[in-house]
């Protein structure tokens, strides 16, 4: 059983565009119409302005389609933030292709199987990750086309943050590939963007796990960039000329969500930063009197433990949704941030890659503790049964469905994984979770990772939450793990507050578990570690933990 989509039409009548139902691009170029000296992006005080990055992008865009490159064409994007991103990203999107974005922690096998999946007909990539394409070019059907860029070129002469060494590398340009920079020195700008059809076209393809497997390019539409976008600013009283700091990847859809796009649509200077540093941050928090910040939980403790950080006003920030990764947002955390900057940091939203995140915000009037927020204006998001699949009261758990317009069109070549997850407009999570009686949204694990243990049904992350409680435990990851007499047992790999080490036992850990959650779930083994596996926005790695 699926549920019904004939609301959906409705609810995207509840967005309120700031200049129209339009392709992101058409808002940078908006932006560069009506304020073109103004500051765009700055990098390390290499100042970008409206007028730059809409020329630059029209040129790179020029050039690439005088490189045959057309509507529909498949666009790899391998790169660390910086300025080349955003410009790469509009010139593709203002041609009508497909950006397909690539973590830059992935090695050769890794960017083999995206591009190659996702048939890929150029790449622009830093020089810094060339290697990894060229050591896979050869096995590439359809790469014709490789752009690479030095970080460097768009580095100023004099600094006004600390640069990372490899950010500073001298320009190269690889053999057998174009420079970024001269390809946009010396091609002619497009006339206009391609015409593109905001409901259907495909804009994004981002490579998800999904419920399960490995990775499959989701294709999301045109629309669903500005839908989303429309849908922050909306819910969360956004007002424009505002001054962001954009750390999470660009390749991963929250990083680009709230740093490729929210900037453009609210014409914000954005600062980019390439990678979390807790002393560059919080410079960059004060230097450039930042209001807005989407971080991930570890970020804003690693800023609070600096040693000096009470004699830094950071007192401009005013926006700072923050994403439990490791940690948990809470209460606890959110007012010792506070009292640092004044500014309420609260739990950013719950999303996915095939909705185009965002699909919840929490009201800032009304913050509740634990869980995600309500669903975004023009969002729809039900509980139904993980058996049957009916709809499920408020106060009961199942999975999460998500529906509106602009979900993903299904995964490129895989009829078999669009078909168990896109059901009907509906995208069926494979999270578990609940709505509450005033419509707040509580995620409480993953149907793939739940644990059976003697027939009872346990998530991890309710484990983990419970966990925290213990005053020794900074973090910590539950999985299953096999038991011949209970089917599975929950394992806990735990990382000890500075201090505890010699004071508690992985028995201590076992005993005070059993003593606060119910005999089924509580963690028969412990493993101390010293930190946990995670990925580059900062998410525990369970599965490898599991595999271990």
């Amino acid at each position: 059983m699926s549920l019904p989509n004939s609301h959906f039409a409705d609810a995207a009548k509840d967005i309120k565009y700031r200049s129209g139902a339009r392709p992101m691009h058409d808002y940078l170029l908006l932006n560069a119409e009506e304020a073109p000296e103004q500051v765009a992006y700055i990098f390390y005080g290499r100042e970008i302005s409206w007028k730059e990055l809409a020329d630059s992008s029209r040129r790179l865009a020029g050039f690439l389609r005088k490189k045959g490159i057309a509507k529909g064409d498949q666009i790899g994007l391998y790169l660390q933030n910086c300025p080349q991103y955003v410009i790469a990203h509009y010139a593709i999107q203002m041609l009508g292709a497909v950006i397909t974005p690539l973590n830059p922690l992935y090695k050769s096998a890794e960017v083999e199987y995206q591009l190659e999946n996702a048939g890929a007909r150029a790449v622009i990539c830093g020089t810094d990750l060339y290697p990894m394409v060229e050591a896979v070019r050869d096995k590439l059907s359809q790469l014709d086309l490789v752009v690479t860029t030095s970080y460097a070129d768009y580095l100023p002469g004099l600094p006004t943050l600390p640069v990372p060494d490899d950010l500073a590398l001298a320009h190269a340009t690889p053999d057998n590939t174009f420079d970024l920079v001269s390809a946009i020195d010396r091609a002619l700008p497009i006339n206009r963007p391609e015409s593109v059809d905001f409901d259907n076209d495909i804009a994004l393809m981002t490579f998800t796990s999904g419920t399960t497997g490995r990775p499959k390019g989701a294709m999301l539409p045109v629309g669903a960039a500005t839908f989303k976008t429309a849908a922050l600013f909306q819910s969360n009283g956004l007002e424009q000329d505002s001054t962001a700091l954009a750390i999470a990847p660009f390749c991963h859809i929250a990083g680009m969500c709230l740093g490729v796009y929210a900037g453009i649509y609210g014409r914000w200077t954005t600062v980019i930063l390439p990678r979390f540093d807790p002393e560059t941050t919080a410079q960059a928090l004060e230097k450039y009197k930042v209001d807005m910040w989407y971080s991930i939980a570890p970020m804003n403790r690693a800023i609070l433990s600096l040693p000096d950080i009470q004699s830094r006003d950071l007192s401009s920030l005013r926006f700072n949704p923050s994403t439990s990764f490791g940690i948990p947002v809470t209460k606890s955390l959110a007012d010792e941030w506070k009292a640092l900057t004044g500014c309420q940091m609260y739990e950013a939203s719950y999303g996915l890659s095939e909705t185009h995140t965002m699909d919840t915000y929490m009201p800032r009037d009304a913050i509740v503790w634990g869980s995600c927020g309500k669903p975004m204006p023009g969002n729809d998001i039900r509980i139904v049964d993980i058996k049957t699949g009916n709809e499920l009261p408020p106060g009961q758990s199942g999975e999460i469905a998500v529906g509106n317009n602009y979900v993903f069109k299904g995964y490129k070549n895989r009829r078999d994984a669009t078909n168990e997850t896109l059901k009907n407009g509906w995208v069926y999570t494979g999270d578990v979770g609940y709505l509450d009686e005033n419509g707040y949204l509580f995620f409480t694990g993953r149907i793939k990772e739940m644990i059976k243990c003697s027939g009872y049904s346990v998530f991890p992350e309710d484990v983990e939450a419970l966990m925290l409680n213990h005053p020794a435990i900074t973090q910590s990851v539950a999985v299953g793990v096999p038991d011949e007499n209970r089917g599975e047992s929950v394992k806990l790999f735990v990382v000890l507050k500075p201090g505890y080490a010699s004071e508690v036992s992985e028995q201590d850990i076992i005993d005070w578990a059993k003593d606060n959650m119910a005999a089924y779930k509580y963690p028969r083994y412990v493993e101390f570690r010293d930190s946990l596996p995670t990925t580059s926005a900062g998410k525990v790695l369970r599965r490898l933990l599991k595999d271990e």
